[in-house]
């Protein structure tokens, strides 16, 4: 797949959406164009963006995707946008359900839990902070 493309797999559509980031391997070869996906089928519809800065490119998604049901965005700020800039994500992709990731996992990424629920809040938006391995149930309205 490549950027705007998609495909339909067993389990449902995916489409490969833009992203900007690094993208260099621990051994530091080139890594690929970056890139983020939004994945549906007849039951649900998510955004899984990476680890992406914030782009005004996300306002297409929800001109070229079914409506979301909730998104996966990066919150950690220093290696990825942080939780300001990706409220303002949520509200370019039309998504009102959000799962923060790349986050507390070493110091540079540490975040302000009520901080970063209160930028989303103010934007009439829900942000989940689960902790590493638990499951989030309860995603579509």
């Amino acid at each position: 797949m490549n950027h705007g493309g998609k495909w339909h797999f067993d389990f449902g559509w995916v489409k490969y959406v833009y992203a900007t980031h690094s993208s260099v391997l621990p051994d530091g070869n080139y890594g690929g164009n970056p890139g983020g996906f939004v994945i549906w089928n007849d039951e649900a519809c998510f955004y899984f963006a990476g680890d992406t800065a914030l782009t005004m490119d996300m306002q297409l998604i929800p001109l070229t995707c079914p409506k979301l049901d909730f998104a996966i965005l990066p919150i950690g700020d220093n290696f990825t946008m942080g939780y300001d800039d990706a409220a303002i994500a949520a509200e370019f992709i039309a998504c009102d359900t959000i799962i923060g990731c790349h986050f507390d996992t070493f110091p540079p990424v540490k975040i302000d839990h009520a901080a970063a629920k209160k930028a989303f809040e103010a934007k009439g938006k829900r942000l989940l902070l689960p902790p590493v391995g638990k499951r989030v149930e309860g995603l579509k309205d």
